[in-house]
């Protein structure tokens, strides 16, 4: 191995090593101890909900004032919803949004989100409006003279999910989410279960430190050989775990030894938690992945006591949102599961008693064009989102109703906007509520300085 790419591992395999090597960034968080929950008597999580492809913003949150309905359907005649399908889903916040002409406007929620309706007439669910990718404040008519820094590779899948879960483009080492479980893991029982990820590997929930935690739908990732008896004997499993967990006087043979101890160390604590948790009653949609996998969040939330973790932060996904075409056949199938299992999961934490210490936000690579491309629209940047749970101020929206219009002052082209919130200051406000000070979020998110004080918390939770 080369001096770099020793150095490299050493420093990822510290990373998931329980016993991980002290850095400066370990020495630092010593310093944070305010802010880490190391004293919480209380507990929270907030779950991400990542939707892969790019969501269509257009057809997922619609235009439905008169004025900006026609122009979103003349924008995409071939795309969009009739504006008498949207009746029974037309959102009534408490406070009507003025877009930049000072215009009032009115949204509707795709028909097949209305599971999510009740929850926003109850005031627990927020609409985040226009927020994407950023380095800073940025204008159009800046985008344009390329007067500001911009994030890199705009409309790219790769750089803008990892600049979504990062602030940084793809290759990032650590996500936000991650690093705010930097700060919270020392309160835990057990730090192995601060970052959980319930849909595979994501860069948002890699620490510095923190090591996201990967779970099935069903639990744990069994070591098989371990957990039923190798060639039908028992002395041989016990010999492998001897020979897959001893230390080691080489440093790959070691740090392997305990990264697999630790998994088997945390499968025995898991398993015992949830066999003993709370039975949930909610019921969760059939045949679907999103919904398996927030039943599974569930079921941890509910064993976060016997797992002694005060502070946590769950990664869930789904595919599929890339609809260059197909948009009428394939989007409104995907926003069902999505409502459905969000839903589920809002009303399972009710069952549970922690809905106002549970706050599940969407996330997506970006939002699409509002000018189709036939029957489907392309690679975009500002969306829409919501936030629910009990903590969010609901029954509104957050940020400011982008223009409906070709070439408007929101629209970078074919109806990409312009995001004019960042993706820094959602993570900001969801920070502030789990517990990190306004010096801790500027340590853990790169542009977060480049917003005045007053604007970057929200405010929704």
């Amino acid at each position: 191995m080369s001096n770099a790419s020793r150095r490299a591992f050493l420093k990822r395999a510290s990373m998931l090593s329980v016993a991980g090597v002290a850095t400066p960034w370990a020495i630092n968080l010593a310093a944070m101890a305010e802010a880490a929950a190391a004293t919480a008597n209380d507990y929270k999580a907030i779950v991400c909900v990542f939707l892969y492809g790019g969501n269509d913003y257009a057809n997922t949150l619609v235009p439905y004032d008169s004025a900006s309905f026609n122009a979103y359907y003349n924008l995409r005649p071939t795309l969009a919803y009739q504006q008498s399908a949207l009746t029974g889903t037309v959102l009534r916040p408490s406070s009507i949004p003025l877009d930049g002409s000072g215009m009032p406007r009115q949204y509707a929620l795709a028909p097949e989100l209305a599971p999510l309706l009740p929850i926003f007439n109850a005031g627990k669910m927020g609409v985040l409006l226009n927020v994407g990718t950023l380095v800073g404040p940025t204008t159009k008519q800046q985008y344009v003279q390329k007067s500001a820094p911009l994030p890199a590779k705009l409309f790219s899948h790769n750089d803008q999910q990892s600049e979504w879960q990062s602030s940084l483009p793809e290759g990032a080492e650590s996500g936000w989410g991650g690093r705010l479980g930097d700060l919270f893991e020392a309160g835990n029982g057990s730090a192995t279960f601060t970052c959980v990820n319930v849909s595979g590997n994501a860069v948002f929930l890699a620490g510095k430190q923190a090591t996201q935690y990967q779970v099935s739908t069903s639990g744990p990732v069994p070591f098989t050989a371990l957990e039923h008896p190798l060639f039908g004997s028992s002395a041989a499993s016990a010999a492998l775990q001897t020979l897959v967990t001893q230390p080691h006087s080489h440093f790959m043979q070691s740090d392997y030894a305990r990264i697999t101890q630790r998994a088997i160390s945390a499968n025995t604590v898991l398993s015992t938690a949830l066999a003993g948790g709370a039975t949930i009653n909610t019921p969760f949609p059939a045949a679907n992945g999103l919904g398996d996998q927030l039943k599974m969040v569930a079921r941890m939330i509910a064993s976060a006591p016997a797992i002694g973790a005060k502070r946590q932060v769950f990664f869930v996904s789904m595919g599929g949102f890339d609809t260059h075409d197909g948009l009428l056949t394939v989007h409104p199938g995907l926003l069902k599961s999505v409502a459905d299992a969000v839903s589920a999961f809002y009303n399972a934490t009710v069952e549970l008693g922690v809905q106002n210490q549970v706050t599940t936000f969407t996330a997506s690579d970006f939002g699409r064009t509002l000018s189709g491309n036939n029957d489907g629209s392309d690679h975009g940047w500002g969306s829409m989102h919501f936030m629910l749970g009990g903590a969010v101020q609901g029954g509104r929206y957050y940020g400011k109703p982008p223009a409906v219009a070709s070439d408007g002052p929101d629209d970078v082209g074919q109806g990409r906007l312009l995001p004019t919130t960042s993706i820094e200051q959602y993570a900001a406000t969801l920070g502030k509520w789990m517990g990190a000070s306004d010096s801790d979020l500027l340590s853990l998110l790169p542009n977060l300085a480049n917003y005045n004080a007053g604007t970057r918390n929200l405010g929704f939770v």
